[in-house]
């Protein structure tokens, strides 16, 4: 019998379509002989569809179609399994059944914790980060701090929410001098680059920070790394078993790597992603292996793992550093729990992406079966000597 696989995408993240592509090419490749794949597309009005044709890239390209022949559901647990239910009138009629669930969204509102925390409250296994990986690997602020506690090197940064910049922004000012310039601008919950610019000078900051502002509360500015040189490391594993990929070596014309190098360059590089049923997605320009000696490719596999160990990841993630190429120093930049492409194109000559995708599937698996025997509750009498608030009032702070 075939494992029945629930592909979540979508999602109401500015990385949308990023997101479409993505589970447009990873359904593509999963062992169809093993596993029966059931696409879960949510909309950017967080409405969640179903239908085989949603496996397909063309039907996004008219989303009144797909409307109109994909069915409305909503995932819910029975007594018997895990339903994806449409609802006409007070019917609730089953559209599909689904085992695990496969998440590969992007971004706010799904990869940073929300959508982990939903599929563990129904109680369904899935594949990936839980909800603490998911959202250390989301916050750029929080998952730096906590490497610092790890003395995992990060670039010099400072950060702060909108409020404090737009009510004393000579404060937030000079802590930015203190870096030195040229900085870099983010917002601290977004990934594929979106609202990432850079300061050269105090002049270029203001319309920098309010570029960020426009995406995100938060705001996080760090130094740029001089004789950049970024290289990428994948990790496959959970908390018992790590793996890492090639190193790949991102080339870039800009001063750090944009969202049209990573997504509309057109795969120009040294190194282009073929896709079953989704064109073709540029990774920008990259050599694989990095062009690095031993030693540091050593470093940044080691840093890599350490990484995915301090933040709780999970699944397949993305590591990305920052490299000085005249000394040498090493800065991890920022993890990514749900890489574009599950960064499948790093695994080449390792594994290939059928088999990391099913090895992703495999872990969940195991890892939703050995926290299953974990006791999560005891048996308690509590509610049957309760005798209302007054009887509580005397036990209260015990």
């Amino acid at each position: 019998m075939k494992i029945k696989v629930g592909v979540i995408f979508g999602g109401e993240s500015v990385e949308h379509e990023v997101s479409i592509i993505t589970a447009v090419q990873a359904m593509g490749y999963m062992d169809s002989n093993k596993y029966e794949i059931v696409p879960i597309y949510v909309a950017k009005d967080r409405t969640w569809y179903t239908g085989k044709m949603l496996m397909e890239m063309d039907v996004y390209r008219d989303f009144n179609t797909l409307k109109r022949y994909a069915k409305k559901v909503t995932l819910v647990k029975t007594e018997t399994g895990f339903f994806l239910q449409s609802v006409k009138g007070l019917f609730h009629h089953n559209v599909a059944e689904i085992d695990i669930a496969f998440p590969i969204v992007h971004g706010k509102g799904a990869e940073d914790g929300s959508l982990a925390g939903f599929l563990d409250f129904i109680g369904i296994p899935y594949v990936g980060c839980n909800v603490l990986g998911a959202a250390l690997g989301q916050d750029k602020v929080v998952q730096r701090q906590l490497m610092e506690l790890n003395q995992i090197p990060v670039p010099k940064y400072t950060w702060f929410y909108d409020n404090e910049y737009l009510t004393d922004s000579a404060k937030i000012v000079k802590e930015v001098k203190k870096l030195g310039y040229p900085v870099i601008v983010k917002p601290a919950k977004l990934g594929s680059s979106i609202g990432i610019s850079i300061a050269n000078s105090a002049k270029d900051l203001d319309k920098c920070i309010t570029e960020a502002i426009t995406y995100d509360n938060k705001i996080i500015i760090e130094q740029v790394i001089p004789n950049l040189l970024e290289v990428n490391c994948s990790v496959f594993g959970n908390y018992e078993y790590q793996e890492t990929s090639s190193l790949a070596e991102m080339m870039t014309k800009n001063q750090f790597l944009t969202f049209d190098d990573k997504y509309l360059s057109g795969g120009k590089g040294k190194c282009k992603m073929g896709m079953k049923g989704a064109g073709k997605m540029s990774t920008g320009e990259m050599v694989i292996p990095a062009r690095i000696s031993k030693k540091l490719e050593q470093k940044v596999r080691d840093l890599s793992i350490q990484t995915f160990r301090a933040l709780n990841l999970s699944g397949t993630v993305r590591i990305d550093f920052l490299i000085n190429r005249e000394t040498d120093e090493v800065y991890v930049n920022e993890p990514n729990t749900i890489p574009g492409s599950l960064s499948f194109y790093m695994w080449r000559g390792i594994k290939d992406y059928k088999t990391l995708l099913d090895d992703m599937i495999t872990t969940a698996i195991k890892d939703y079966k050995n926290a299953s025997k974990k006791t999560t509750s005891f048996d308690s009498n509590i509610l049957s000597t309760f005798n209302g608030a007054k009887g509580m009032k005397n036990k209260i702070g015990r």
